[in-house]
């Protein structure tokens, strides 16, 4: 049977989102959780973007086995000798080098002639080719590009050592119909194609990139790129959990088959969310809260009476967690221990004992504490940040008539610190007391509330976006008082900007 790759780029495209700035060891994780999710390839970065882009692809490219480990480089040769440096350290490196080939794009940002720009491409090819084995390379917003143009430079790439052809919808703009005739363009009327993977990378511009992938492979396409919860440039890159599960749920219809470990998609697309701070909507597909629940009664009926009735696939073959070990204050850390496990966690004694502390805390203040509760404290302590500034007292006055006041004691250190202040409101009076304490100014760039489970004593969760001198950290912090759990998200995003700071000017840590 045949089978497609799965080249996921949520840490190179998937970090382009406007607001997302990964650090090296939260990019770690996610290569590690990509890792146990079975993808072919992992595009960990475009090294030459900045010296921390590169040191996170080498990192990566050190610690990460399985899957092949690749970087982007423009079409010149700084561009892949930093690719070629960040991806040394892998087993199964990868070059992933690329040119615009549309007529828009050759006359009004590359300034080229078309044989100028084959003659780039395939000095790009041959360049990369002396670092690595395995060279990718792209036409840039190939859908809007002359078809013979296609396949003349995809055949010179061919010629000069290319591995992998992508084909990609750079801006969002072709159909499922004329992207699958585009494919088979290329595939009958491209010298030496049939000894090369053909690739295609959709954007969803126009909400058509996961039914374009699908279309692609229908018409022969060998490897799928995405990123997980469709993060990236403008409205995103093809969701890759949607087209896996469409490939696995509809395999009667596809008739391929993937390396992908389905139960670890929703591990994945949560701890995605979580570390790059965006949201996934309840009602996406796949990972989404509500991509499992039944509310209509007719819905109800039939679902209790055969499941199959309402869902097409069981919450199970993506790892959406079921109840099964009912957790209260009453349980010890063997039995917290165990649901971790069940959950798909895999962390250090360390990491085990802090989430613990911080159920066992929540457990005085919920009569019922769920699997998305426990997986909220869990995800909060996933990549462990050094926390110069830790919260220890937290005290709030505030209503209609009151004037907001926040009183907040800090531990640097063993060190507490304390400090009031008064704000628009309980949170802003929160974050001028931290920042008082800090001694830092940040800009805080979005502020988001968002209930983890339901009821009255339902989780808060707040995720927080601060900017410095151009650079985006992103915190998240959760308990069942919003005041709390804003003071966490905001500490541990000023803790990440701290952190940055040090590895460059240490005398700027505050």
């Amino acid at each position: 049977m045949r089978r497609i790759r799965i080249f996921d780029t949520t840490l190179r495209d998937g970090e382009q989102s406007p607001g997302v700035n990964l650090n090296a060891q939260e990019k770690l994780e996610i290569a590690r959780q990509l890792a146990r999710l079975g993808v072919d390839v992992i595009e960990a970065g475009f090294p030459v973007a900045s010296p921390g882009d590169l040191q996170a692809v080498q990192l990566i490219a050190r610690e990460v086995q399985g899957p092949i480990i690749a970087a982007l480089a423009r079409a010149n040769k700084t561009d892949i000798e930093k690719a070629a440096e960040a991806v040394r350290p892998a087993a199964r490196p990868r070059i992933h080098t690329f040119i615009a080939t549309s007529d828009i794009h050759m006359r009004h940002k590359l300034r080229k002639t078309p044989d100028e720009v084959v003659a780039m491409a395939v000095a790009a090819v041959r360049y990369a080719k002396g670092f690595v084995d395995d060279v990718e390379f792209s036409a840039e917003d190939a859908t809007r590009s002359d078809w013979d143009f296609l396949c003349r430079i995809f055949a010179a790439a061919i010629e000069a050592g290319a591995t992998t052809i992508n084909i990609p919808d750079t801006v969002g703009y072709t159909t499922p119909a004329e992207y699958a005739a585009l494919i088979r363009y290329v595939k009958e009327n491209t010298p030496g194609i049939d000894s090369v993977i053909i690739s295609v990378h959709c954007h969803d511009d126009l909400g058509l990139a996961v039914a374009n992938s699908l279309a692609a492979i229908e018409a022969g396409a060998d490897q799928v790129e995405g990123c997980i919860n469709g993060i990236g440039e403008r409205a995103g890159n093809a969701a890759l959990e949607e087209i896996i599960m469409a490939l696995r749920t509809r395999h009667d219809h596809y008739q391929v088959e993937t390396g992908i470990v389905t139960e670890q998609l929703y591990r994945t697309s949560r701890l995605v969310s979580t570390l790059t701070g965006m949201q996934i909507q309840p009602n996406k597909a796949i990972v989404g809260d509500n991509a499992f629940a039944h509310e209509s009664g007719i819905h109800q009926d039939g679902f209790l009476k055969e499941r199959t009735t309402y869902e097409i696939m069981t919450p199970e073959s993506v790892g959406v967690p079921q109840s099964r070990l009912v957790l209260g204050k009453h349980s010890g850390r063997h039995a917290f221990r165990v649901r971790l496990k069940e959950l798909g966690y895999d962390l250090s004694e360390e990491k085990i004992e802090r989430a613990y502390e911080r159920f066992v805390e929540l457990c005085d203040r919920k009569k019922h504490v769920s699997d998305r509760d426990i997986q909220a404290i869990v995800e909060e302590e996933v990549v462990t940040i050094p926390e110069l500034y830790a919260l220890d007292y937290l005290h709030v006055t505030s209503g209609t008539a009151a004037v907001p006041t926040a009183t907040v004691r800090l531990l640097k250190g063993s060190e507490p610190i304390e400090e009031a202040a008064i704000g628009d409101g309980p949170v802003d009076a929160v974050y001028r007391a931290i920042d008082r304490v800090t001694g830092i100014e940040t800009q805080l760039v979005s502020y988001t509330l968002s209930a983890v489970t339901s009821g009255k004593d339902a989780l808060g969760e707040v995720t927080v976006q601060i900017r410095d001198n151009g650079s985006v950290f992103v915190g998240r912090g959760t308990s069942t008082d919003i005041i709390e759990a804003s003071a966490r998200a905001y500490l541990q995003a000023l803790n990440k900007l701290i952190y940055d700071r040090q590895k460059f000017a240490p005398s700027m840590a505050g």
